[in-house]
């Protein structure tokens, strides 16, 4: 029983703390652009370099 008086305490501290990271992730807009990532690594950013020997 004396566990508990450790456990629960350590258990709710954790909760607001992730619950404070992802408050912080949605604050600092990590969340804003779901599609771009997606659709980003479809195509090349930089054009092939040509050879001119």
């Amino acid at each position: 029983m004396s566990a508990l008086l450790y456990l629960i305490p350590i258990a709710v501290l954790l909760g607001l703390l992730g619950l404070g990271a992802f408050l912080w992730a949605l604050k600092t807009g990590q969340f804003d652009d779901l599609d771009g990532a997606a659709s980003r690594i479809l195509f090349d950013d930089d054009p092939p370099e040509s050879k001119d020997s």
